[in-house]
């Protein structure tokens, strides 16, 4: 399984090279900007295709594939050392470093096992219904929160509940971070591609009021986010849940136990610490990254867990993971790279149904390997130009966009989500691909067939 991804990624920008030369020149009538020489984004996406070998295959582990990625960027000059090298300092980077000390001082107190006692006798057990049940309430909490905020939230407690179900966390946080993934599409604030969106709409009017176009409403993204959810849902309860990861409980219970319950007298100091948190990032009365960092320093001034214990709870595959790529999103975007492949396939089609389906498809692919802000910020002023002049309205396929920007599941550094679960969950590379890949195919096929039906490309 491993080799054959592996060959396909390399024939498949062994492809790209030849054939980017000639349309790196094609795309001025459209208005769309690409790199004048494109020799730094050829070098990018060969950059890319070895990491992503290496990624799948596993030659190095994770970590160290992710900390090359900046140190040939670096040595190749396609972005500075500076520039490279300071993702590690991203605000979504600290972020996730301070919400996994929140989330083990919750497992130090002994909070956790409580939610999930509760959560594993609501389900009585059953682990399909543990995966349901989670996923609709992450999913809908995701509708309305950030859902990386929802995610990093969610984690230790239903690592908690995996403890006291008997049941691998593998098996349950994949699905959660799609649920997230999917919830947070129904809404203008859920996922910040939905908000990208809106805001290249708004710039294009800002500079031509009399454009045929109009921003989305707040609540209008769940007209597909919504079916999309449920499709989720549908396909984890019938079929999904037997593609997740085997895992052995034994060493799974053995990861979470360690440290645990060693202060239960401190639990309450934990629950207040953990809902301020909470509140304070549902409310946004301060950044998610200054309340996560926050409640990291009052989980260990208010004696909840020590400093080394905060150390220990990092999970650095995932930090180093989400540094390194990164690093490799602003080099796709600087360097042209993303917009030369994006062109390439985007510029050759006019039918509207075809071009639904290529911009869907595209950004999938492309966010599985860049930040989903980016792509949205880097697809939807391509397409849109693409669409009005063919006689189109551009709005179902900036729709199709942003949907398909948090609709991906195939690598963990699709999006945030993705990312999180990582660690926790004991994932490799081709966990994703193998879990993925369905709900991955039937989130665009509904994209396609659902949102011209929402927004006809003809109103």
């Amino acid at each position: 399984m491993k080799r054959m991804l592996s060959i396909g990624i390399a024939l498949t920008l062994l492809a790209c090279f030849f054939c980017f030369e000639q349309e790196v020149w094609a795309a001025a009538s459209k208005g769309i900007t690409l790199p004048e020489d494109p020799t730094k984004a050829y070098i990018t996406l060969g950059i890319l295709g070895v990491a992503a070998i290496m990624f799948f295959t596993e030659i190095v582990p994770l970590p160290v594939t992710a900390l090359l990625v900046p140190v040939a960027l670096s040595l190749t000059k396609v972005i500075t050392s500076k520039a490279a090298f300071s993702y590690f300092g991203d605000p979504t980077v600290v972020l996730f470093m301070a919400m996994f000390i929140v989330g083990e001082a919750t497992f130090v107190t002994g909070f956790a096992d409580k939610v999930g006692a509760l959560a594993v006798r609501f389900s009585k057990g059953n682990q399909l219904k543990l995966i349901l049940f989670t996923m609709i309430a992450i999913g809908l909490l995701s509708t309305m929160l950030s859902n990386t905020g929802t995610t990093v939230v969610a984690v230790p407690m239903v690592l908690g509940m995996c403890l006291k179900a008997k049941l691998a966390p593998g098996k349950v946080l994949m699905p959660v971070a799609f649920a997230s993934s999917l919830g947070g599409t129904a809404t203008l604030v859920g996922t910040p591609p939905n908000g990208i969106v809106n805001g290249v709409i708004s710039g294009m009017l800002e500079a031509d009021p009399s454009l045929p176009l109009r921003p989305f409403g707040f609540f209008e993204f769940g007209l597909i986010g919504i079916p999309l959810l449920v499709a989720g849902l549908v396909y984890y309860a019938t079929f999904g849940y037997r593609l997740l990861p085997e895992k052995k409980l034994d060493d799974d219970a053995d990861m979470l136990m360690e440290g645990k319950t060693r202060r239960e007298n401190k639990m309450w100091h934990s629950i207040v610490i953990f809902g301020f948190v909470v509140f304070m990032m549902a409310s946004e009365l301060m950044p998610l990254t200054t309340a996560a960092v926050l409640g990291a320093c009052l989980m260990i001034v208010s004696g909840c867990m020590t400093m080394r214990e905060a150390f220990r709870s990092v999970d650095w595959t995932t930090i180093f993971l989400f540094a390194g790529m990164l690093s490799m999103s602003a080099a796709m975007d600087k360097s042209g790279a993303a917009a030369i492949v994006a062109n390439a396939v985007v510029k050759m089609v006019s039918d509207p149904w075809m071009l639904m389906l290529v911009c869907c498809a595209m950004t999938a692919i492309i966010t599985n390997f860049m930040s989903n802000t980016a792509t949205a910020a880097l697809m939807a002023p391509l397409a849109m130009p693409i669409a009005m002049a063919s006689g189109i309205s551009p709005l179902p396929i900036i729709m199709g966009i942003a949907m398909s920007a948090s609709c991906c599941f195939l690598t963990p550094i699709a999006t945030p989500p993705n990312t999180i679960v990582l660690g926790p969950g004991r994932y490799s590379f081709t966990d994703y691909v193998k879990a993925g890949w369905p709900l991955q195919m039937l989130s665009l096929i509904l994209c396609v067939l659902l949102i011209p039906v929402i927004w006809p490309f003809h109103p």
